[in-house]
């Protein structure tokens, strides 16, 4: 009876069914080299899709043309040969998105560089509109990299664009590592985004991020130097799409672009095999728009879109120091703001090696807490006139009382600023170390003793005023009483101060 049964469901099946065609948009390849591929004949061929080759290889569409299209191959480059078919797969580059990729490496079409699957049920295409401006409202609140030098002086806002600048080896990656470890308990999705960089650097990131327990908010997309040049530019877009997906939850996103430099060496590279015009510095004539669509995409969107936000902080490097090149002054126009890194302050021992006179922060002023207003706004003042004056110290052995106190105060602030590595410090010690500046707590430290000094002031400060801690890194605020207690705390241990 039941075999019966199962007879007549399957006849059914069969009399119902009617064959349909199944259709595929084909083309062929023309021409195949150093990773560029030309197609012909490829009906209904959109630009930024991704078509599949013979033998497996997929590329993407970069150029389309009367008989055919310009292709930039994903990877196996050297797998595709004059003659072999290409398929449509109407399908635009797009990469896997959600919370599932936290913790995670991957590539920037969502393929996993760590070893585990990823089973992501929603997908964002790399290419998305930025928000309108009636969905933005302004930046308000700060972003805290745990930089003294930075939140003191450039402070950073959520939604805000804050490029970091400068030469190979100034500590530029340090920078955008250590305000991602800040950011443990805070709230805030991270997506770190390597662009050209070399897989080992990758690694160092990653396994630094892993001891600091950071990974667990992070994710990390990859494009390696190893990888071609369509990957390297898919990279900083792809990344954005995940970090959008968590704004679009109400979440703060912190974005690192490291770096967009070799961003714009790849779309060089691919529009120079592509035939393009090329323009200034062989860059083509739209390099403008590759950064400004993909910065304009980081705002900070208004209560009735969420409250989301992503916090952009673009690396660029520059060579011998030279910010008014091509692509940092471009870059420049487009962010709220730079961290200039110098080489010889850098080389000189001063970490971060942040030049605050070349630096500046277009919003975060706004958006700084207040208990860092009360004691930082001054601090750029001071620090410009010591520079000045040591250069004119330099020139005579004798100085007037005056301008010697002046020389020891600036570097007593110099050497406040210095901060190790990967060792970020909350609002409250940031607050502290400047309270106890002003208290002329440090005079007298030497330089080979000053970070010694830091540490056993803000140790004693912890056990002595555990409450109080906790209470400003809460609020942002610190109320009279309490910078009171804190002053007097402060006094209270000089006698104690490794001098």
């Amino acid at each position: 009876m039941e075999n019966m049964r199962i007879s007549a469901f399957l006849k059914r099946q069969i009399d119902g069914f009617k064959p349909a065609p199944v259709t595929y948009r084909k083309g062929t390849v023309t021409k195949s080299g150093d990773g560029v591929v030309k197609v012909r004949e490829l009906p209904g061929r959109q630009y930024g899709e991704l078509l599949e080759f013979d033998g497996g290889v997929f590329g993407m569409v970069f150029d389309l043309e009367e008989d055919g299209a310009g292709v930039v191959l994903l990877d196996g480059d050297d797998r595709v040969k004059v003659g072999d078919g290409v398929k449509g797969t109407d399908v635009v580059a797009q990469v896997p998105v959600g919370s599932e990729l936290l913790g995670r490496v991957i590539d920037p079409i969502g393929r996993p560089l760590d070893g585990k699957p990823i089973n992501a049920e929603k997908f964002y295409p790399a290419e998305r509109p930025a928000p309108a401006i009636i969905e933005r409202r302004p930046v308000d609140t700060p972003m805290m990299t745990g930089l003294l030098a930075v939140d003191s002086m450039i402070p950073i806002g959520r939604g805000q664009r804050e490029l970091i600048i400068g030469d190979r080896q100034t500590g530029k990656t340090t920078i955008a590592v250590d305000s991602i470890i800040n950011q443990k308990d805070k709230d805030m999705i991270c997506v770190y985004c390597a662009t050209g960089q070399k897989a080992s650097s990758v690694s160092g990131v990653v396994d630094t991020l892993a001891k600091a327990d950071a990974m667990k908010y992070t994710v990390v997309v990859a494009a390696t130097a190893a990888d071609s040049p369509a990957m390297q530019y898919l990279a900083p877009y792809c990344a954005c799409s995940v970090a959008e997906y968590f704004e679009e939850q109400g979440k703060d996103v912190l974005i690192i672009y490291d770096d967009l430099s070799k961003h714009a060496v790849a779309y060089r590279t691919i529009s120079l095999l592509l035939l393009r015009p090329p323009g200034r510095e062989a860059y083509p004539g739209d390099i403008f728009y590759l950064h400004s669509r993909l910065l304009e995409r980081s705002a900070c969107l208004s209560h009735e879109k969420g409250g989301g936000s992503i916090t952009a902080l673009p690396i660029i490097e520059t060579t011998a120091g030279d910010i008014s090149a091509y692509i940092p002054t471009n870059v420049i126009s487009i962010t709220d703001g730079q961290i200039y890194l110098e080489s010889d302050l850098f080389h000189s021992g001063v970490r971060p090696a942040v030049n605050t006179g070349l630096s500046v922060s277009r919003v975060g002023r706004a958006a700084q807490y207040q208990a860092m207003k009360d004691v930082s706004g001054t601090l750029r003042i001071e620090l410009s006139q010591y520079r000045e004056m040591a250069v004119f110290a330099r020139f005579g052995s004798d100085v007037d009382p005056a301008t010697k106190r002046m020389l020891d105060r600036g570097e007593t602030l110099v050497n406040i600023f210095k901060q190790g590595r990967n060792e970020p410090y909350s609002l409250f010690d940031e607050t502290a170390l400047l309270i106890a500046y002003k208290a002329e707590y440090f005079n007298g430290v030497k330089s080979k003793d000053f970070a010694a000094a830091v540490k056993q002031l803000l140790s004693e400060l912890a056990d002595k005023m555990p409450d109080a801690k906790k209470s400003v890194n809460e609020t942002g605020n610190m109320t009279a009483e309490v910078r009171k207690l804190l002053e007097n705390t402060i006094k209270s241990t000089t006698d104690g101060k490794v001098s």
